[in-house]
């Protein structure tokens, strides 16, 4: 049986990880371009569908800031959102049982996530494969938000009484 302190601290962890985690793939949207070019490089050895699917995403993407520079505030604000949802997990940081609908809203996000990949990606054309790369962050973010939405509750029974 964990200890109060052991639950508050394994939820700390948990909950600073997944915000450092989101503030990471915000901040990442930012020099998009780049990032490209380095993945371009970084996957010449790569099957041909992976190759040519990132080639032709560094292509759009590229002609798309020299022709068109505004369009990439899209991304912009993509990167600030996940810096202002990252934010409000200080709140579940600090008081995890008075927050805890703070990590229920960031369990349905990652389930959120799989239908945006699908319906969305479909309509725009990215491959499979990709889709499922995207579902894989809503995956991979759910999983520490279900352990620590548990051990949140395991908290609230031993405080409670």
């Amino acid at each position: 049986m964990k200890t109060t302190q052991q639950l508050q601290k394994r939820i700390k962890t948990q909950i600073g990880v997944f915000i450092v985690l989101l503030l990471l793939s915000g901040v990442t949207a930012f020099p998009l371009e780049t990032e490209l070019a380095l993945l371009v490089d970084a996957t010449q050895n790569a099957p041909n569908a992976l190759k040519n699917w990132i080639a032709i995403v560094y292509e759009a993407v590229h002609e798309t800031n020299s022709s068109y520079p505004f369009m990439a505030y899209g991304t912009d604000w993509l990167a600030f959102a996940h810096i202002v949802i990252a934010t409000v997990f200080i709140g579940p940081f600090n008081a995890p049982v008075r927050n805890v609908w703070v990590i229920q809203f960031g369990m349905i996000a990652c389930l959120m996530v799989l239908p945006l990949a699908f319906i969305c990606g479909a309509i725009r054309h990215i491959p499979l494969y990709w889709q499922l790369i995207d579902c894989s962050f809503g995956i991979l973010g759910l999983i520490p938000l279900y352990s620590c939405y548990k051990n949140i509750l395991k908290l609230e029974k031993l405080t409670s009484n």
